[in-house]
């Protein structure tokens, strides 16, 4: 990526996409696979009960288990948990962009979730940061 591009966009919160779509780890791959189209995502951070991020499950997990139909019996009765990938690579909204990107190229992934909290409080979602979002920037006129 351009140096240009990245110092004038300073901080994972200037680009990351705000919001999250979650499911429950136990929350069935099926309505997984419904709600990132019914949402236009393709992933979801699965959070536990005190709403912290546990797992993402992604259109790359889904694949890679080489389903091809949700009706298939291997497919029946298999949760978010099954596949999503854990533990959850995450940043703070502070962190400097080149950071996160080599974070990203560092992990081989496509996605980092963003957190909120401090100190011993737990880490909620608040965002997305993901390689679609940096391109869409890079593309943007400095400020």
């Amino acid at each position: 990526m351009e140096g240009a591009a990245l110092n004038a966009i300073r901080t994972v919160g200037d680009v990351m996409h705000r919001g999250v779509i979650t499911c429950a780890p136990e929350t069935p791959l099926v309505e997984v696979i419904r709600r990132m189209n019914q949402e236009h995502v393709h992933a979801l951070v699965v959070t536990g009960p005190d709403g912290t991020a546990v797992g993402v499950v992604s259109q790359t997990d889904l694949l890679a288990a080489g389903f091809t139909s949700p009706y298939s019996e291997e497919f029946r009765g298999m949760a978010a948990w099954h596949l999503m990938s854990s533990p959850v690579i995450a940043v703070k909204t502070d962190v400097s962009l080149a950071r996160a990107v080599a974070i990203l190229q560092d992990r081989l992934i496509h996605r980092l979730v963003v957190v909120a909290g401090s100190g011993e409080e737990p880490a909620k979602p608040v965002g997305i940061l993901s390689v679609t979002d940096l391109v869409r920037h890079l593309g943007e006129p400095a400020p």
